[in-house]
């Protein structure tokens, strides 16, 4: 299952340095709601090598504004303390979550 994502812990669990994935996301989102089944199962297929965190807009957003999500679901991937090459914006496909991913472990 994935970690809920906060201003206060986002800092630290991205400078860990491990590959980290946030999903933007707000309850009111239906993309983002159709989603989470899917966060939640890669977060348990990664165990132990890619972190996942939902970060709720609703609630926070100094870690939205820092890194310009300006719509839901986005999904921003970090590795090494840094953001990397890598943003999803919109519903994605099992396919394009996992090639995301294995980018992300392969660099």
């Amino acid at each position: 299952m994935a970690l809920t994502i906060t201003d206060a812990n986002a800092p630290e669990l991205i400078a860990s340095g491990q590959p980290v994935i946030i999903d933007f996301w707000a309850p009111w989102c239906g993309p983002c709601v159709g989603m989470s089944p899917l966060v939640d199962e890669l977060a348990k297929e990664y165990e132990g090598r890619v972190v996942f965190g939902k970060y709720n807009v609703d609630e926070e957003s100094d870690l939205s504004t820092e890194h310009r999500v300006m719509s839901i679901p986005t999904f921003l991937f970090f590795k090494n303390g840094k953001k990397a090459p890598i943003r999803l914006a919109g519903s994605q496909s099992r396919e394009t979550m996992v090639a995301r991913i294995e980018e992300l472990l392969a660099h």
